[in-house]
């Protein structure tokens, strides 16, 4: 495997772990605030759980932009042998960190906007959705803008060399 490759595979990676510890995390922070709501008001446990999981979605950005190098390169297909080059594999390696570090950061942040909301929530439900999911859904927007930056570099900015016609030949 060549030094081009290897950093190919690191911006995949970091795409995948940045995002999802930042789902983590985000998950972590909403969920301790809904169970200390639970404890004393388990009726809300469908009004809180929407809350609970959204910071989740930066993880699975994460995993869809890591998928998209590891298509791109034919991992699947055996292209691991294939030599790609410095330049190449840094230009991978930077357009998988958009999707990898808005995931993280915007999941984190989510994770606090969402036990904001289920503290709302506990007090008063009829705005747990008008403010607490959409205000959690304005700090997504920042993940899938970073998404959509490592798609369109992934797609459109990178010249992927012939991985199929190298992998079988």
């Amino acid at each position: 495997m060549d030094y081009g490759m290897a950093l190919a595979l690191l911006g995949a990676g970091l795409a995948a772990a940045l995002a999802g510890i930042g789902s983590a995390i985000g998950i972590g922070i909403s969920g301790r605030s809904a169970a200390g709501v639970l404890t004393e008001k388990p009726e809300r446990y469908g009004l809180l759980f929407v809350m609970v999981v959204l910071p989740g979605t930066q993880g699975f950005y994460g995993f869809l932009g890591a998928f998209m190098v590891m298509i791109k390169l034919n991992i699947f297909g055996g292209g691991l042998s294939t030599q790609l080059g410095t330049q190449l594999g840094l230009a991978i390696l930077a357009s998988c960190l958009p999707v990898g570090l808005a995931g993280m950061l915007s999941a984190i942040h989510q994770g606090k906007v969402c036990a904001a909301g289920i503290l709302m929530a506990a007090k008063r439900p009829d705005m747990a959705f008008k403010a607490g999911v959409v205000y959690a859904v304005m700090v997504e927007v920042y993940a899938i803008l970073g998404l959509l930056v490592t798609l369109f570099l992934l797609l459109f900015a990178i010249k992927w060399p012939a991985m199929a016609a190298a992998a079988g030949a």
